[in-house]
């Protein structure tokens, strides 16, 4: 496996917008699942779910539209971010006016107790940028 990988997955900015794009095989993640999902306005995911292990995290990129947790509608718009625990159970919704793209992130609870700050190692090198 390659040490580095980059796909694109701007197709997901264009109309009529694909539902997901899945990246964890395409980047050869190891550690965690990302999609890159899109709601077309008025739709809502077909299904409630939880997970057994797996928080997400949900980054919304564009849009409008409401989140379900354990029964109770948050609202959701470009910008927010909302972490979900894995019991919580859990839907989401496009807005009626316009589509609500957004990124889930989906990882094993309690599994990185080293976070980049505890975890990432400042080098003393210069970079050439061109």
């Amino acid at each position: 496996m390659s040490n580095k990988a980059t796909v694109s997955f701007t197709h997901l900015a264009t109309a009529p917008y694909a539902p997901r794009a899945e990246l964890r095989d395409a980047l050869g993640l190891t550690g965690c699942e990302v999609s890159i999902n899109s709601l077309p306005a008025g739709v809502a995911i077909p299904f409630v779910h939880t997970h057994k292990e797996n928080e997400e995290v949900y980054l919304v990129l564009e849009g409008s539209g409401d989140i379900w947790l354990d029964g109770v509608v948050h609202p959701l718009k470009a910008g927010d971010a909302v972490r979900v625990d894995p019991s919580v159970e859990r839907c989401m919704r496009a807005s009626d006016a316009e589509p609500l793209t957004y990124v889930c992130i989906q990882a094993k609870q309690y599994a990185t107790p080293n976070v980049t700050r505890k975890d990432g190692i400042v080098l003393q090198k210069e970079i050439q940028w061109r």
